[in-house]
């Protein structure tokens, strides 16, 4: 396990990109969502590993990706912060097929035993990397949170509010293992 990866996950469009940005601003160093760098890629080179028509090859790929970024990122110094992870992979690729991926992955490639899940956001908005409806992402979100629980992260679910106050949140928690938190006010995406 690397305690320097820490993990944003949670709903779709619950602002982990943006959080991100304000990471990144502030210094830290920022592993972008592998997910939408393959959606990006088979978009611009007329892919089908793309969620909405090839679930299972999206997810193979962003599995080969996050493995990649979590080899990639043992080189830097201090914390690396990552939007989303190998468990989101596995857990979509697990989803999708019914292999059973997650939790031999999910243990080989560790990450910050602490990870932060968005809560669902106040106004939900598909683009062209993401067409899947609300629904969906509600669905997602309590997959994920299952999965981390399943794999003894502790999740913390992180308050809404503005970007610096949610990366102080995130920033000032504190580690502890195994338990379910909400700082602030969070309720989860459901």
């Amino acid at each position: 396990m690397s305690n320097r990866y820490v993990v944003l996950s949670g709903c779709s469009g619950g602002g982990k990109s943006t959080l991100l940005t304000e990471l990144r601003r502030r210094g830290h160093a920022v592993v972008d969502e592998p997910g939408r760098r393959v959606v990006e890629a088979e978009l611009e080179n007329g892919g089908r590993a793309l969620p909405w028509i090839d679930l299972a090859a999206f997810a193979r790929q962003a599995i080969g990706t996050s493995i990649a970024d979590h080899e990639t990122a043992g080189a830097w110094p201090n914390l690396v912060f990552c939007d989303r992870g190998l468990v989101d992979a596995a857990a979509a690729l697990e989803h999708a097929t019914g292999e059973p991926v997650l939790e031999q992955l999910g243990r080989q490639y560790r990450y910050n035993e602490t990870v932060f899940l968005t809560p669902r956001p106040e106004i939900y908005a598909t683009d062209a990397g993401r067409r899947h409806g609300f629904e969906d992402a509600i669905a997602e979100y309590e997959r994920l949170e299952r999965a981390y629980l399943m794999l003894d992260y502790r999740v913390v679910v992180l308050p809404k509010g503005t970007v610096e106050a949610r990366a102080d949140a995130l920033l000032a928690a504190p580690t502890q293992h195994g338990r379910r938190v909400y700082l602030g006010r969070s309720r989860p995406c459901a």
